[in-house]
C-alpha cells in the first residue's frame, strides 16, 4: 500500500479515536491483545467491600468498572477529572442517587474528613495525605497502578527523543510512603504484561488515548515512525509491547 494511502488510513483512525468515552476500548477488543495481570483486582475488592460502607472510587471513568461491584448507589461516591466523563456520570449515576464530583486534582478531594470506610482506585493519581484525610481510621485503601516503565517499548519507537526524568511510581516506591503515612500494607503485587497489537489502526486508536504516554503523538507528526513499526507488523504479525502494573491493600491504622 503506498504512503499516501497508508497516511489516509491512519488519519480516519485518529477521526474514529474522538469517538472514545468513558473507559471502554470495545471497539479495538479484536485488535489487540494484553495478558492478564498476576491478580484479580475485582476479586481483591470483593474480599474487603461490605454492603454497609460507605465507598469512593477514584477516577471512576464512565463507572464501567464499579458498576460491577454492585454496591449500593447511596453508599457510592465517585471522583472524575475528564469532563466528557463527568458529564456521562452526571446523566446516568447521579440521577439514581449517586454523590458524583469533579475532581480535576488528585490531592483535592472534595468531601469531610473521615468520610470514607473503603476507597478503590483503579490507574488514578493520588495523594496519599489526602486519601487518608478522607478516610476513616482502619478503613481499607485498594489501588491498582500503571507503573513508570508502561508502554515504554512502544512509546520509545513512536514518538522519537522521548524522555522520562524520573522512575518512581513503582511498587517499592509507593509501599513506603504509604507505611510512612501510617498505613499497614495488607496485600502488594507487581507485573510485567505483555501487550500485542495485530493492526496499526487499533496502535493509533490506544496511543491516542493514552495520550500522556505517547505525548505530542499524531499520524501527522510521527508518520515516519509509524512507517517503520508498521514495517514490523508486517514482518511479524503484530507489535509488541509490555505494560507495568502494580495493586496493593493498605488499611489506615490511625
Amino acid at each position: 500500500m503506498s504512503e499516501k494511502k497508508l497516511k489516509r488510513m491512519w488519519l480516519g483512525s485518529e477521526e474514529r479515536q474522538k469517538r472514545f468515552i468513558g473507559w471502554d476500548f470495545s471497539e479495538i477488543e479484536a485488535q489487540y491483545w494484553q495478558e492478564k495481570n498476576s491478580w484479580d483486582y475485582s476479586e481483591i475488592v470483593h474480599q474487603y467491600l461490605k454492603e454497609d460502607m460507605e465507598l469512593l472510587d477514584m477516577g471512576t471513568g464512565g463507572g464501567e468498572l464499579l458498576k460491577t461491584f454492585n454496591h449500593p448507589l447511596h453508599k457510592t461516591s465517585v471522583t472524575e477529572g475528564w469532563k466528557k466523563n463527568h458529564e456521562l456520570l452526571l446523566r446516568t449515576l447521579k440521577p439514581k442517587g449517586m454523590n458524583v464530583q469533579f475532581v480535576e486534582e488528585s490531592d483535592e478531594l472534595h468531601f469531610s474528613d473521615n468520610s470514607f470506610d473503603i476507597i478503590l482506585n483503579s490507574h488514578e493519581s493520588f495523594s496519599i495525605p489526602e486519601v487518608k484525610r478522607v478516610l476513616k481510621p482502619n478503613g481499607i485503601f485498594i489501588s491498582q497502578q500503571v507503573g513508570d516503565m508502561n508502554g515504554l517499548t512502544l512509546a520509545s519507537r513512536v514518538v522519537p527523543h522521548l524522555k522520562k526524568d524520573r522512575f518512581h511510581w513503582h511498587l517499592s516506591c509507593v509501599v513506603d510512603d504509604l507505611s510512612t503515612a501510617s498505613f499497614e500494607v495488607l496485600y502488594q503485587n507487581e507485573c510485567y504484561p505483555v501487550q500485542k497489537f495485530y493492526d496499526m489502526d487499533a496502535l493509533i486508536y490506544y496511543a491516542r488515548t493514552i495520550s500522556w504516554e505517547f505525548p505530542d503523538f499524531s499520524v501527522e507528526n510521527n508518520f515516519h515512525e509509524l512507517l517503520h513499526v508498521n514495517d514490523g507488523l508486517t514482518r511479524n504479525g503484530y507489535v509488541y509491547s509490555q505494560q507495568h502494573r502494580f495493586v496493593f491493600v493498605a488499611r489506615l491504622t490511625k
